[in-house]
């Protein structure tokens, strides 16, 4: 991965000529990787050029340069396809079968399949150059299982089995790159999620309150790319004729057979065309497999959000708990407030400026206190019975 990187890095104008020297040299596998690398940009502005990975059949990688109208002639692409794999805007994720390449746009890795190679716009992300190596070194390891292969039906007359052909391969990288960083996502989430969520419940505070509302953020994006990924899939696993696009290999040895005007492989491959939309057994095998799992990862996700819902249920429950003691404690506040008053206005009417009996007595003092004390606790025991009785409160 290092020396992959290294070769896809910016060159240095000091040393351009031995970065033009190093790009040359063959790697490990003695394969020659990234050749005819333009070291003098990745991409010349001035004349619409685009730096493009190319990876063919036999696992061979180079960095070619394009444009854009070259691109849509070398692939049969219209231009809003290639808008699709425009790193400068977001678009949500598409598989798309046409007449001779597959537009895939899976989070990251966003590329043009074709019957003989692989184009992904060159990048320094990790998510693209990890594509290319395990792309690479599938097909390295297809090679030489089908070699084997080979030399075990010559000495066995047995049949070989059946491959799939360059455009699956590729396509089930990138579905494999894109369900697993889609589950890696969801999984971080998980790990921060739960913790969080269980000292919410008991602690409930303005910081995790707002550290709960950007997890919650997180949550509904990582969904809503999840269940895109996922109708995609379902919405090629439910068209034959979609899935039928795709078979870019048998397509091109149709039109070849077409081309060099062989009748009887003429006659077989129309035959074989209409029975296409019936034989996508290969293709939907591939696609159920990276269903399920995305589908396992909208699950995750969706077991995620429920917990959410839930704590945050449950915090609405203790806050409206706590919201009803306090309007418990205010209404037996203003019933001791109302009890109160009482006193004060047998104060004021014993303060007016007339002259009674009443007045003469030295204990009449005692008795207004003693009978407007009694009189106020009489009146806030009943006002405690009605709120029992109206079940107000729990007493």
């Amino acid at each position: 991965m290092a020396e992959l990187k290294e070769r896809l890095l910016p060159p240095k104008p000091a040393s351009a000529i031995n970065l033009r020297d190093s790009s040359f040299r063959p790697s490990a596998s003695g394969r020659q990787p990234f050749q005819g690398v333009d070291v003098l940009g990745l991409k010349k502005r001035g004349q619409g050029l685009r730096s493009w990975i190319r990876v063919d059949v036999s696992g061979n990688s180079q960095i070619i340069e394009v444009d854009k109208f070259s691109m849509m002639r070398r692939c049969d692409l219209p231009a809003r396809d290639l808008r699709l794999l425009d790193p400068l805007f977001v678009y949500p994720s598409t598989i798309l079968g046409r007449e001779k390449a597959i537009v895939v746009n899976l989070e990251q890795i966003r590329c043009i399949i074709t019957a003989d190679e692989v184009l992904l716009l060159n990048s320094l992300d990790s998510y693209v150059l990890q594509y290319v190596v395990e792309l690479q070194r599938r097909l390295t390891a297809g090679d030489t299982n089908r070699r084997r292969s080979r030399n075990f039906d010559n000495v066995f007359g047995n049949t070989s089995p059946d491959y799939l052909p360059f455009e699956f391969r590729a396509l089930e990288v990138a579905l494999e790159a894109a369900c697993t960083f889609l589950d890696s996502q969801a999984a971080e989430l998980e790990i921060e999620a739960y913790p969080l969520l269980d000292e919410l419940t008991s602690k409930i505070s303005t910081l995790n309150l707002e550290r709960v509302r950007r997890l919650k953020s997180r949550l509904v994006a990582l969904t809503r790319r999840v269940q895109k990924v996922r109708d995609e899939i379902e919405q090629l696993m439910d068209d034959d004729g979609d899935m039928a696009e795709m078979y870019l290999t048998e397509k091109k040895s149709r039109m070849e057979a077409s081309f060099y005007g062989d009748q009887s492989v003429r006659h077989e491959s129309m035959r074989s065309s209409d029975s296409t939309t019936d034989s996508v057994e290969e293709l939907e095998m591939l696609l159920e497999a990276y269903f399920v799992v995305i589908d396992s990862t909208l699950n995750k996700l969706t077991s995620l959000k429920e917990y959410i819902d839930d704590t945050e249920d449950f915090i609405n429950i203790q806050l409206d708990n706590v919201r009803n003691q306090l309007i418990q404690f205010e209404l037996l506040l203003t019933t001791a407030t109302f009890v109160v008053a009482i006193f004060g206005v047998v104060a004021g009417i014993f303060g007016m400026n007339f002259t009674i009996p009443f007045f003469d007595e030295p204990a009449a003092f005692k008795w207004v206190l003693i009978i407007t004390g009694v009189c106020g606790i009489i009146i806030f025991c009943a006002f405690v019975w009605f709120f029992k009785y109206r079940r107000l409160m729990p007493l």
